[in-house]
């Protein structure tokens, strides 16, 4: 098997002919400590098994790097190992191709795995971008949630509500509204539970977030 290793620190390059060895007992290193090294070695050497490519290398733009190895050899998996332990940029990283994405941080144990897993056709996306997509994909799924479940308030409802992100009180909106604070109470509830929130602030924030005006309102 051979790998190509593209990063500019020679011990860490080093470092990793030990773990690799664990990989495969044929395992064969090509080292680069640039990315236009690492081109030309992907060139000169058609049978390379898989890259292994650090995004941040002086002189050099990782994910530039990243694309022109995906675009010149479109069949060999790269596999990020960088220090960067930002999600967003793990999944930038993703987003361009890469097979994979190791912390530097990462035990030898989990790195020898998620090679493992590329090398069988698999991605490996590490556990901070997996919690933070979650958390992104969970954001997105409340917000449309709450676009939804806001399209079932009445025109009384919306206008309360709209009166409140004004910063309104029960009583100011009942002047307002002419209608009795009960009544005001009631809408308030109802709108609390429709929009998921627990307190005028949450159902504020919606509101702005939703772009809710009252009818008439600019």
């Amino acid at each position: 098997m051979r790998i190509l290793v593209c990063d500019d620190h020679a011990v860490f390059r080093a470092g990793l002919r030990a773990v690799l060895g664990e990989l495969a007992d044929a395992s064969e290193l090509l080292e680069a400590a640039d990315v236009a090294q690492a081109l030309a070695l992907a060139s000169e050497n058609a049978d390379i098994d898989l890259a292994l490519l650090d995004l941040h290398m002086p002189g050099t733009d990782g994910r530039t790097g990243l694309r022109q190895l995906r675009a010149a050899h479109p069949t060999l998996p790269v596999v990020i190992v960088s220090a960067a332990d930002d999600p967003a940029e793990m999944r930038h990283a993703l987003d361009d191709g890469a097979s994979g994405f190791v912390p530097k941080s990462a035990r030898s144990e989990e790195l020898v795995a998620a090679l493992r897993l590329v090398l069988a056709g698999g991605v490996y996306v590490p556990r901070a971008a997996l919690a933070a997509s979650a958390g992104a994909d969970t954001g997105a799924q409340r917000r449309m949630r709450r676009r939804e479940r806001a399209g079932t308030l009445t025109t009384r409802q919306i206008e309360v509500l709209s009166l409140m992100a004004r910063g309104l009180t029960n009583r100011e909106i009942c002047g307002v509204l002419s209608i009795a604070e009960g009544t005001v109470k009631t809408h308030v509830a109802a709108i609390f539970e429709t929009l998921e929130v627990t307190n005028r602030t949450e159902a504020a924030v919606v509101a702005r977030e939703l772009g809710l005006k009252a009818p008439g309102e600019e």
